[in-house]
């Protein structure tokens, strides 16, 4: 981190040195500063380490402000139809909400630390700090994506509608998927033909297995000439199908982290004997999102990460940082939210 999010300036060099000292009053002093000088790398850090891609938009919440999101803003004369969720608390499964004219997102507290000896401060190791900072916004970061992406299951969860390609192997990433998707969202997204804000499938988030499906799609899913294309083609740079972008995520997949809270915490179900045969049980879950208008997904945020210097360390011949943020996620439309099955 020290090389990647902040320039070790001589000024910060010499700030480090001093949080080393063995003289506890010059240590706890550089160390205060210290902590006010990794502050914005870390906030920053933690916005751009997301696996979220932007889907949720932080709203930035005065103290006193109540976390209070209106739906008649989203489709006046539909409220009655919106299904929120929403985390209630740090840890806690997602919350389902059907609420007449507003939603209230609740905000929770997330916190985590580091600590390092002080001789690696007072040799200025850049390499052993920075990388310890590397671990204290990581831990941020992880919680961020997995109470987002958490929040998104739920919701799709909530919707009872596993979209998948009953002529397609178990496992097996098709266009015809993505067809079928697309024309799910936009017969179950509401509205009409003429409605401004219906329903249309623009993302669509995939294991890699199902992403490197594209490249062995044969001549009975696309012409040769596309085929080539693929075959040479970079990695991350097939990312559209019939419109819709892709993207891979390895937290997606048979047998991995949302893949298993899908199953195990939501107790989500994929289709079985697709097509008719016993062989072609599906495996895992792809999730399609609606994002042309982004009034769906919403991360207020009450208080962003603050770091602290933490003064019990000393005795120990050890430096450390703690912090905190105050934040929550919210879907206030699941039917922004499809998933498939492969």
């Amino acid at each position: 981190m020290a090389n990647r999010k902040f320039d070790p300036t001589p000024e910060l060099t010499n700030l480090l040195v001093k949080s080393g000292s063995l003289h506890k009053e010059e240590a706890l002093a550089a160390n205060h500063e210290f902590a006010k000088a990794l502050e914005l790398p870390l906030r920053q850090g933690v916005l751009s380490g997301n696996i979220l891609d932007d889907i949720f938009e932080p709203i930035q919440l005065a103290q006193s402000a109540t976390p209070e999101f209106p739906l008649d803003f989203l489709a006046p004369g539909t409220e009655k139809d919106f299904v929120a969720y929403t985390i209630p608390n740090h840890g806690y499964i997602p919350q389902k909400h059907v609420e007449g004219d507003y939603v209230m997102v609740p905000t929770y507290d997330i916190g985590a630390s580091i600590d390092y000896l002080l001789k690696y401060a007072r040799d200025a190791r850049w390499d052993v700090v920075g990388r310890a900072m590397e671990v204290l916004e990581a831990q941020f970061v992880k919680k961020m994506n997995d109470d987002g992406w958490h929040t998104l299951l739920a919701a799709g969860v909530d919707r009872n509608i596993v979209v998948y390609d009953a002529d397609a192997s178990a496992g097996q990433f098709s266009k015809r998927l993505v067809s079928l998707m697309k024309t799910t969202m936009r017969r179950n997204g509401g509205g009409n033909s003429a409605s401004n804000n219906r329903g249309m499938l623009t993302d669509l988030y995939v294991s890699p297995e199902a992403m490197e499906d594209i490249r062995n799609w044969g001549l009975d899913q696309i012409d040769e000439v596309t085929r080539r294309e693929i075959y040479t083609a970079a990695d991350g740079s097939v990312n559209r199908v019939f419109g819709v972008n892709l993207h891979d995520r390895d937290e997606l997949g048979e047998g991995q982290q949302y893949q298993l809270f899908y199953s195990n915490v939501l107790s989500g179900t994929l289709p079985q004997n697709a097509g008719g045969d016993a062989n072609n049980d599906k495996v895992e879950i792809v999730v399609g999102l609606d994002l042309r208008k982004r009034d769906s997904f919403i991360m207020p945020v009450r208080q962003e990460v603050q770091i602290f210097e933490d003064d019990t360390l000393h005795r120990q011949k050890r430096a450390g940082f703690y912090g905190w943020a105050e934040q929550g996620f919210a879907v206030l439309d699941n039917r922004r939210v499809l998933l498939g099955a492969l």
